[in-house]
């Protein structure tokens, strides 16, 4: 199982800080989600919108959404940030 941190409204719509889910990467992962939470399809379909980061490192710097997951993997899935 993977651990899944839910930030901002992502973890609005799913009203959890954390989940665990078994997926072998995180195309997979997000599919799951979707289909456990359907209200995400939208925020996730817009790619500029979603940061994954599995154990610290953004997926743009790995595989992208081909990135394998491992047990034990921690998968940070949150909006960008803005400030002002």
């Amino acid at each position: 199982m993977v651990k899944v941190k839910l930030f901002a409204n992502f973890r609005e719509i799913a009203g959890k800080k954390i989940l665990e889910i078994k997926a072998r990467d995180v195309e997979e992962l997000i599919s799951r989600l979707v289909d456990l939470f359907p209200d995400m399809e939208d925020l996730i379909e817009r790619e500029e919108y979603l940061h994954v980061m599995v154990n610290g490192i953004h997926i743009n710097s790995l595989e992208k959404q081909r990135t394998k997951l491992e047990d034990e993997d921690v998968v940070a899935i949150f909006p960008p940030v803005s400030g002002g």
